[in-house]
């Protein structure tokens, strides 16, 4: 099989997290909360500004000056994206021309009380997040995971088709055509980049959003069907050997 990149575009990487995951921000946190991350934007004192860092985890703080701190819940205990990020991602506002736009009508809103300022702040901040991440996308990543499946040039597409429809009975030899490979590079190739096989991440993409869902207060039975299992047994089996305890704190599934 004579593998064409060309002839397979890219997919959206980001769309299926946002349409997934809820973003949401607060100013000024003393410190970012279990799952949070905290967005700083620095720069000069009185001038524009320079940088925007988003921490991912731990209390990092960038050297002043920073104008404006922010705590960014974009559920990092669910979002597997957040969690394969570095511990901070860097950018600088004159790269990204819409950033720097993005950014100073977020310090305007950060800096004034006017009417709808949170729900301005919150749809700011998504763009801003949304931005910082398709330059760590860009960037790529060292180790196997998550972020660097998103950067490879033709596995990305794969992971997406999983992300864009999860409940289909998705097999290998579609996943690679999906990525415009023969099954075999494909198989290889996913494994050492994502560091996990297809069908394999296809599952834990599943149960995350099962996971989500559930803390919503969805039903076991309903969630297993929504999410591609064939029965809830078997979605509580899965469940059980991802996270470790049973999806409810009901008793479990009879298996």
């Amino acid at each position: 099989m004579i593998e064409n990149l060309i002839s397979h575009p890219k997919r959206d990487r980001l769309s299926a997290f946002f349409d997934m995951f809820e973003l949401a921000a607060s100013l000024e946190p003393a410190r970012a909360s279990d799952g949070q991350a905290m967005l700083f934007v620095v720069g000069a004192p009185g001038g524009p500004a320079e940088a925007v860092i988003l921490c991912v985890r731990g209390d990092a703080t960038p050297e002043p000056p920073v104008l404006v701190t922010v705590a960014v819940d974009f559920e990092g205990a669910h979002n597997p994206l957040m969690n394969a990020l570095p511990d901070q991602v860097r950018v600088e506002i004159n790269d990204i021309p819409a950033l720097r736009d993005t950014t100073a009508a977020f310090l305007a809103e950060a800096l004034e009380s006017r009417c709808g300022r949170s729900a301005a702040l919150n749809r700011l901040c998504e763009v801003m997040v949304l931005l910082i991440l398709r330059s760590a996308i860009d960037r790529g990543a060292t180790r196997p995971g998550l972020l660097a499946g998103l950067s490879h040039p033709a596995l990305h597409r794969a992971l997406a088709a999983m992300h864009d429809a999860p409940t289909r009975s998705w097999n290998s030899e579609e996943l690679a055509a999906a990525a415009g490979m023969s099954r075999s590079h494909f198989m290889a190739l996913f494994r050492d980049v994502v560091g996990t096989t297809p069908l394999a991440y296809l599952t834990g993409w599943r149960l995350t959003i099962a996971r989500r869902k559930l803390s919503k207060g969805a039903k076991v039975k309903a969630v297993a069907r929504e999410v591609g299992f064939g029965s809830a047994a078997a979605f509580s089996r899965a469940y059980l050997r991802k996270f470790g305890d049973w999806p409810s704190l009901e008793r479990p599934v009879s298996i």
